[in-house]
């Protein structure tokens, strides 16, 4: 069975790289036993200009937007496709746009535990900030995140009291602008293959088999 190496390049702010993952999820389901499929998430920030404390989630969005009803039309699209996708987006209860630096540091040393684990952080990020409306910039909910994942909370603890990771942060989210990557989700296939957004379960079902058939020597059909 061929392994498909993903990158996916994503910001745990981001709604459409939630729905992103989960609609990769469904799609590795649909290969299981034929495809074996490796992840590793990389950082991107949207806004790597906000405060360390974060802003007011709504002003800034309707900001961002350019008005509330442009708001509530992405929201209530977002809901309808989360909602195929197993996740109940609850925009009403998100409070604070944080500054997703640590939380890109917390991911960066899951990967230290092994992908099943950055796994678990990543998908418990995106459960805290969408669905649970929690400030995915606090220190508090990232400790508890990180318990929950399986990550020694300690050793979390003493690493966000330093500035450990930052600049190799930093660094990563440079790289992914330098190659092109200008929106995400980015989902980065054998470091060659660059599918932007949040694409369908179908194309991302498709792209996994014709890759792993690629790899392994045969002609895609």
């Amino acid at each position: 069975m061929e392994t498909v190496n993903i990158d996916i390049v994503s910001d745990v702010v981001c709604p459409w790289c939630y729905l992103g993952k989960n609609r990769l999820d469904q799609a590795i389901a649909n290969v299981a036993g034929e495809v074996d499929v490796a992840i590793q998430w990389r950082p991107y920030q949207l806004n790597p200009d906000l405060p360390p404390e974060g802003v007011d989630h709504k002003r800034h969005l309707a900001a961002k937007l350019g008005g509330q009803d442009a708001v509530d039309r992405a929201h209530q699209m977002l809901e309808d496709l989360g909602r195929e996708a197993g996740i109940a987006f609850n925009f009403d209860a998100v409070e604070i746009s944080p500054n997703t630096l640590d939380a890109h540091r917390l991911i960066r040393w899951a990967a230290t535990s092994g992908t099943a684990a950055q796994a678990e952080t990543v998908r418990l990020l995106f459960k805290a900030n969408f669905e649970e409306g929690r400030n995915v910039g606090d220190h508090a909910v990232l400790l508890d995140i990180a318990e929950q994942a399986g990550l020694d909370r300690p050793v979390i603890a003493a690493l966000f009291s330093s500035d450990a990771d930052k600049d190799a942060v930093r660094q990563e989210i440079d790289m992914a602008r330098e190659i092109g990557v200008t929106g995400v989700p980015c989902f980065i296939i054998e470091e060659q293959y660059a599918v932007m957004g949040a694409q369908s379960v179908e194309v991302l079902t498709n792209a996994l088999r014709e890759i792993a058939q690629m790899k392994a020597g045969r002609p895609a059909h």
